[in-house]
């Protein structure tokens, strides 16, 4: 489904993506863990069409859309759910999940309010809700409304950067429930960026270590999860998993 070869991206003169390369097939979740500043967010603006690429490709479905506009990309089943959220808090959560789909509705009115229900059934804490506004839900209330707007995009390829952030443990244990939900009964293709290496493991079927623009460790999720550098480095020492 995505194939990505030698992708170099930079901020004005920092190199801050050198030479990544990866692929995805359908229905797999890829964790992509490392610390601030090791380039994670880069990596999925290039990819969602937000920066642009200095070297290499991006092939989804066997398209090149290295240099297609965010509205292309989007358009083509991509959808970017941003760090903090960044919801609309002024409007009510129902608006907030309908712009999810503003590039949809005027051709697929219907699917969309079906969609629209399914999101609800994924998130029946957001149906008491739907008339607040987004500024007024909790944390894991908003996080829960960003990723219903970006799955409201119905997108084959969703990517989240940091979902976590700033959610209490029990929270983020649902919502990467739902990440699993998402990719064994929607078919969805997943790419999630975290700093909760543990919880993004628990889910991943592949990970990826990224240091300083590159990947050091990449594997199975178990494999990664038993490397003694990240057992030491991100989840303390510990025995090793089996």
């Amino acid at each position: 489904m995505l194939k990505v070869t030698n992708l170099h991206t930079y901020h004005g003169n920092m190199h801050a993506v050198k030479g990544i390369s990866f692929s995805l097939k359908k229905a797999e979740l890829l964790a992509i863990v490392g610390t601030n500043g090791a380039g994670k967010s880069t990596l999925l603006g290039t990819l969602a069409g937000v920066y642009s690429p200095r070297e290499g490709s991006i092939v989804f479905q066997e398209e090149d859309i290295s240099k297609k506009r965010v509205e292309e990309i989007v358009a083509k089943g991509i959808c970017l759910v941003p760090e903090r959220r960044q919801i609309f808090d002024s409007l009510s959560v129902k608006d907030n999940l309908m712009l999810g789909a503003f590039h949809r509705i005027k051709k697929e009115k219907k699917q969309v309010m079906q969609d629209y229900d399914k999101i609800l059934g994924l998130f029946p804490e957001l149906t008491r809700m739907l008339n607040r506004a987004g500024g007024l839900l909790s944390g894991g209330e908003q996080q829960m409304l960003a990723i219903g707007r970006g799955l409201m995009a119905n997108p084959k390829l969703m990517m989240l950067d940091e979902p976590s952030l700033g959610l209490a443990p029990l929270i983020v244990k649902n919502i990467m429930g739902i990440f699993k939900t998402l990719k064994n009964e929607f078919d969805t293709t997943i790419i999630l960026v975290e700093q909760n290496v543990k919880a993004a493991l628990e889910v991943a079927d592949h990970a990826c270590v990224l240091e300083r623009g590159e990947f050091v460790i990449h594997g199975t999720a178990q494999e990664v999860m038993n490397n003694p550098d990240v057992r030491n480095v991100y989840l303390g020492k510990q025995k090793e998993v089996i």
